[in-house]
């Protein structure tokens, strides 16, 4: 294994179709939008999907959705001390944060990707730990290329959930969808983190595929088969540690723009990709 020694900035293009791609609890699970009308997918989400292509993927994840527990572990507590290294830190009167944190990003990729806050108290007479792993895989919100259109619709249920005469068959909900949306979001991957974090030349690659099967096992009642649709995968390797170019520079190669007024498709857009001197871009399609 190989600890990566370069810079690697990446972006992916996605589209929306009839979905709600990211549903905002403070706002009655209505797709997230902005001040501006752009649809927005949060760097959150967008994590929980990789961590699940990950986990899919076999690797082991520290973070896992309750559902797709593979441990039958409900708390991060529980499974930080299902490793006995770690449980014995816990357990010591003199424990070492720095220990842990090495111990926990050997163990589980997402921790070594993303970071993780660990923040458990002592079992017994010992002293817990405090401690914050820094990640070298950063993430930026996904922001839709035009404003987005939310239909919404009132929903009925014809069966009642609790017996009684009390309880009426015609319950209202609400559900939320993007009619159709292209979204963008970019990352990068930092050297001098991942050196800390033992994050390796293979992590990054398995990154990269996470990110082209981004939606795959991932259908629900808001976002059916084959409504969320990774197009591009942008994936730039520098040559140097701190790369021959800052991320921003990079990422803003990359542009779309919509061709018609009201785009329904990815054909409605035209997407173009300036070179820079000495950094190859590989270009993926998605599946």
């Amino acid at each position: 294994m190989t600890i990566l020694d370069h810079k690697i900035d990446f972006a992916v293009v996605l589209s929306v179709k009839k979905a709600n791609p990211n549903g905002d609890p403070l706002n009655g699970n209505r797709p997230r939008q902005n001040y501006d009308g752009y649809g927005e997918i949060s760097d959150v989400a967008i994590k929980r999907k990789i961590r699940n292509r990950l986990q899919d993927m076999g690797e082991s994840i520290f973070v896992q959705s309750n559902d797709r527990a593979t441990d039958n572990l409900k708390s991060l507590r529980e499974r930080a001390e299902s490793n006995a290294a770690l449980e014995r830190i816990l357990k010591s009167k003199n424990s070492s944060s720095d220990e842990f944190a090495a111990i926990a990003c050997e163990q589980w990729i997402d921790v070594r990707s993303f970071g993780q806050v660990f923040a458990f108290k002592g079992s017994g007479n010992g002293s817990g730990v405090s401690v914050g792993v820094r990640g070298p895989v950063s993430i930026h919100t996904a922001t839709s290329v035009n404003p987005i259109d939310i239909t919404s619709m009132q929903i009925t249920k014809s069966v009642n959930s609790e017996p009684g005469k009390e309880k009426g068959s015609d319950t209202m909900g609400m559900k939320h969808r993007v009619d159709f949306g292209l979204y963008v979001f970019y990352g990068s991957i930092n050297t001098q983190l991942a050196e800390k974090t033992r994050f390796t030349k293979e992590d990054a690659e398995k990154i990269k595929k996470a990110l082209v099967t981004l939606f795959e096992n991932d259908a629900s009642s808001a976002r059916p088969e084959g409504s969320m649709e990774v197009h591009k995968v942008y994936w730039w390797e520098h040559n140097t540690k701190l790369g021959q170019y800052s991320s921003a520079k990079v990422h803003r190669t990359l542009q779309i723009k919509s061709i018609v007024e009201d785009p329904k498709s990815i054909e409605d857009f035209a997407i173009s990709l300036r070179e820079l001197d000495d950094l190859k871009v590989e270009v993926i399609d998605g599946l």
